[in-house]
């Protein structure tokens, strides 16, 4: 992981200092965080940051459990991966079974066609669409 995969969250999740809704009707709070939030739960920025911090690592310790493979990839291929990880859920990643076997493999090209033909894609859109690219690419996208 690379410190931009921080930027990219706090990016994408956006920060919300008061707990909210998500569009399926989970209590939000800070980047995107959603385990034990209650309404009118209010969090200090010091604590949305330790926050993202160990949220991010137990989406990386997953990965490691579940994907023993994903460390070989690039930087930024591992970065993506773990963006996708935290926005969608580990578990819900690993249904990903075709991308993630093309990822293996390294046809960055099919996993990246795979991984934008999904729900979530459309769910996300230019989300994707930058995550798209850099499975694809081995580089961040320009956009």
């Amino acid at each position: 992981m690379t410190p931009m995969l921080f930027d990219d969250l706090e990016r994408d999740e956006g920060l919300r200092l008061r707990a909210y809704q998500d569009t399926v009707g989970r209590w939000t709070i800070g980047y995107g965080h959603a385990e034990g939030v209650v309404a009118g739960e209010v969090w200090s920025l010091q604590e949305a940051q330790t926050t993202l911090n160990k949220d991010v690592g137990r989406v990386v310790t997953q990965l490691d459990h579940a994907l023993a493979w994903w460390r070989t990839l690039d930087d930024v291929r591992q970065d993506a991966l773990a963006e996708m990880g935290f926005n969608m859920g580990v578990a819900t990643l690993l249904t990903f079974t075709h991308a993630l076997k093309y990822l293996e493999s390294g046809d960055w090209a099919n996993a990246s066609a795979a991984f934008l033909l999904s729900k979530w894609a459309g769910q996300v859109g230019r989300r994707a669409q930058r995550l798209a690219f850099m499975v694809r690419h081995g580089a961040r996208s320009p956009s």
